[in-house]
């Protein structure tokens, strides 16, 4: 597994193995993050577009923290915005930016995949 795939893409390995001590762990909890993407984000779009902000929040703090621990510094960002939004009702902020979290989830699992594949 090629580290620079990560790197190059704007994951912050440096803070993760800060968090998680080496790349085994991050690498096991980087495949562990894959798996649960796959039901995540598809409940995250049922419960947006269900207006269900209440089980929306509790994802999307799911997501912010998974992405803390693995270095995806700009999707925790996004999803901390929409977790506070969600939390206060502010289902405008939410649908404003729903398409900007998904693209930028869509795009980690995406080098995710590739990193761990290899």
């Amino acid at each position: 597994m090629n580290r620079e795939i990560l790197e190059n893409n704007g994951v912050d390995i440096t803070a993760a193995l800060a968090l998680l001590g080496d790349m085994d762990m991050y690498n096991e909890t980087l495949a562990e993050f894959l798996e649960e993407s796959k039901t995540r984000l598809p409940n995250i779009i049922n419960y947006y577009n269900a207006q269900d902000m209440s089980n929306y929040s509790i994802l999307v703090h799911a997501m912010k923290s998974d992405s803390k621990y693995l270095g995806f510094s700009r999707l925790a960002e996004l999803s901390y915005n929409h977790e506070m939004a969600s939390k206060e009702g502010n289902v405008d902020y939410v649908s404003m930016h729903i398409n900007e979290l998904i693209e930028e989830a869509n795009r980690i699992i995406g080098i995710a995949t590739k990193y761990l594949e290899g």
